[in-house]
């Protein structure tokens, strides 16, 4: 043999070799690489489609905080002006409460008064006719009596 016919064998050969490499094994490497990559840039895709949305969710959540800050803000503004509508309403009806207080009370004085006053004056008047009485040295006709004592609780 010489080498001319084992080059050409091992050219032969080395083209069967490339001829069935490129026929059957080429295609399901290149068929697996592309899927391979096909599954990588998937990965990657839905990574940047899971940090946007979580951008998207942050603002969201950021926004409902906010939100829900200025609800309950507004909530407490609410509740304290109804606390000092309620706060004044007591003390406006305190105030009422107490002037009628004071009121009745002033009319139960002037009664209490008035009353002292009459009994004063039945009290003067029987005073003064019983000295009327010792100086006349007699009784008064009641019917009398009791005009001049009318008379006299007039004049006083």
């Amino acid at each position: 043999m010489s080498i001319n016919a084992t080059l050409l064998a091992q050219i032969l050969v080395f083209g069967i070799l490339i001829w069935v490499t490129m026929k059957f094994l080429w295609p399901p490497l290149m068929e697996a690489m592309e899927k391979r990559a096909k599954h990588i840039a998937d990965g990657l895709a839905a990574s940047e489609r899971a940090q946007s949305e979580l951008k998207d969710a942050d603002a969201r959540v950021a926004a409902e905080i906010k939100k829900a800050r200025v609800q309950a803000s507004g909530i407490i503004d609410t509740a304290q002006q109804q606390a000092n509508q309620i706060l004044e309403k007591a003390r406006a009806d305190a105030v009422v409460e107490i002037n009628r207080h004071k009121a009745m009370a002033e009319d139960e004085i002037a009664s209490m008064a008035q009353r002292a006053r009459e009994q004063l004056r039945h009290e003067v008047g029987a005073l003064a006719i019983k000295g009327a009485e010792r100086i006349v040295q007699r009784e008064i006709d009641p019917g009398v009596h009791k005009a001049l004592l009318d008379q006299l609780m007039a004049e006083i």
